[in-house]
């Protein structure tokens, strides 16, 4: 049974920093692009970053604070949030693709899998 299970998430300050993990099980995830979307309260889901063997990218509302990566040998990606702001906080969702394109705006609905999601709050 495949598995993305999130982890990190919680309660900070607007300008402090937090990291994400989302752990990917039940099938070797290395040639699958990885990512992360979230959903602030009221808002609809949006895309936040991508990583494949390509490369990787963010959406230009975190570009310079937010940066993914991976370990392959761990089936794991990251996101390293910096300076967050109020408006970073929402429910963030780890989700993985069997394509490897990250050029193209990634879809909710064009995902394999998806996590449940965790909660990052910031307080100003």
């Amino acid at each position: 049974q495949v598995q993305l299970v999130e982890s990190g998430g919680g309660l900070v300050q607007a300008g402090d920093s937090l990291r994400l993990s989302c752990a990917a099980s039940g099938r070797s995830f290395g040639w699958y692009g990885m990512g992360w979307f979230r959903q602030a309260p009221g808002k609809e889901r949006e895309f936040v970053a991508a990583i494949s063997w390509r490369g990787s990218t963010t959406a230009d509302s975190v570009k310079g604070r937010f940066t993914i990566s991976r370990d392959n040998a761990k089936d794991t990606v990251y996101l390293q949030m910096a300076s967050l702001k109020v408006e970073d906080t929402a429910v963030y969702y780890c989700v993985a693709t069997s394509g490897s394109e990250i050029r193209t705006k990634w879809r909710w609905d064009g995902m394999d899998y998806w996590g449940k999601g965790t909660l990052v709050t910031v307080s100003s």
